[in-house]
């Protein structure tokens, strides 16, 4: 019996389990070197992540006994999203780590920096920021 070319597609593309250990620990160990990058304080790894003090350390030291919840992967998306704009549209590492703590007079910062902005605490807050450089860059805004 012959299988369908869509079949086919589906066996061929392998699973992932976006609530797995092994996927926390992917998304983690990105974020801490994204963290590590932009010079960022415990205090403001803690604060992105919207995590408590204990979680925090905890994941830092690479102890992840489950899986991340929606609310932290919707917040590490977005990060990554953030992180990944600025690459693009700030081509020198230095330059696009340096970018979150320069002051910006685009309305959505205010005269403030991104990285005030995103440390509201609000998932809006990371998103609203993803937004504006996807819009700066070209894509949907």
């Amino acid at each position: 019996m012959a299988l369908s070319a869509h079949q086919v597609r589906e066996s061929a593309v392998p699973a992932y389990d976006l609530a797995s250990v092994a996927a926390a620990a992917a998304g983690l160990r990105t974020f801490f070197n994204i963290a590590q990058a932009w010079g960022l304080s415990n205090e403001e790894q803690q604060r992105l992540l919207g995590c408590g003090r204990t979680t925090f350390f905890d994941w830092k030291a690479g102890r992840i006994r489950r899986g991340l919840d929606g609310a932290t992967l919707e917040r590490l998306s977005h990060l990554f999203g953030i992180y990944a704009a600025l690459q693009i549209l700030l081509p020198l590492p230095e330059r696009a780590n340096a970018w979150i703590r320069r002051a910006n007079s685009a309305p959505l910062f205010g005269g403030g920096t991104a990285l005030e902005r995103m440390l509201g605490g609000q998932v809006s807050d990371l998103y609203a920021v993803r937004q504006y450089l996807d819009a700066q860059r070209g894509g949907w805004a």
